[in-house]
């Protein structure tokens, strides 16, 4: 069993019971304890689990608020910043896009660009980059992941969508995170999201962030982009967590801020 799908199953337990022994984890993945040890071990350095004496412990981690909030919160922030993550860009290059508020407002701001290739999981993106009469030619080439969708969540997802990014090679992966944090790197909530990201992060030469102060020094559950994977975080000059952004700019090769 691969380590990845082992630390989704026990991510799983944790989500239904908090805390879980070692002794479950060997019981339920049929692993050796050398190699639950190991594991126990990534997940606390992931920011997802605590170890105590006997097991883990899941770190509380809020979720993400709803959609509908999510598109109304920060905005004038959110906007400043996708401005700013074109500035980098350039005519000729295959970007990663994954599904977010910020990364929906930069596929607006990208439609002022041409000559890129977009590579999407997010419907929200790839509508804004596609908004056009019938009759016009887009300036950019668009592609949309395939993949399974849920509920009000307008982006696809799971192993089909992650498969569909490793056939691709991008120059710059344009990511926003639920946290970002200068130990854990970046993080989200949700596996399926976090999968996604780590999979474009991977297939690209570069990482771009984008991040308003509210997900400064924040860790959520799952991480997809260790500190050292990040090129470029974008973020505002907002009140955030106290020592957030000066922790970044300390540890990372570049920090811009609108």
């Amino acid at each position: 069993m691969l380590q990845e799908t082992r630390l989704h199953r026990i991510r799983a337990l944790l989500t239904t019971h908090h805390q879980v022994s070692t002794e479950r984890v060997i019981k339920e993945l049929g692993i050796s304890r050398e190699t639950a040890r190991r594991d126990i071990i990534e997940l606390e350095a992931q920011g997802v689990a605590r170890r105590v004496h006997g097991g883990l412990v899941a770190v509380d981690s809020q979720p993400e608020a709803p959609l509908r909030e999510r598109r109304s919160a920060q905005a004038k922030e959110k906007r400043a910043i996708a401005i700013a993550a074109v500035q980098h860009l350039q005519p000729g290059q295959t970007l990663f896009l994954d599904s977010g508020t910020t990364t929906t407002l930069l596929a607006e701001e990208l439609r002022t660009m041409s000559g890129l290739t977009i590579i999407t999981n997010s419907l929200q993106a790839a509508l804004a980059l596609s908004s056009a009469e019938e009759h016009e030619t887009l300036n950019n080439q668009v592609i949309l992941l395939g993949g399974m969708m849920s509920a009000g969540a307008q982006q696809t997802r799971g192993e089909m969508t992650v498969g569909e990014i490793y056939r691709y090679r991008a120059d710059v992966a344009l990511l926003s995170p639920v946290g970002i944090e200068s130990r854990q790197g970046a993080t989200s909530f949700h596996p399926h999201e976090a999968a996604i990201a780590r999979a474009m992060v991977q297939q690209a030469s570069h990482t771009i962030l984008l991040a308003d102060h509210s997900k400064l020094g924040v860790v959520s559950r799952t991480q997809y982009a260790a500190i050292a994977e990040v090129d470029l975080l974008i973020c505002d000059a907002g009140q955030g967590k106290p020592g957030a952004l000066n922790a970044l700019q300390q540890v990372l090769p570049q920090v811009q801020v609108v």
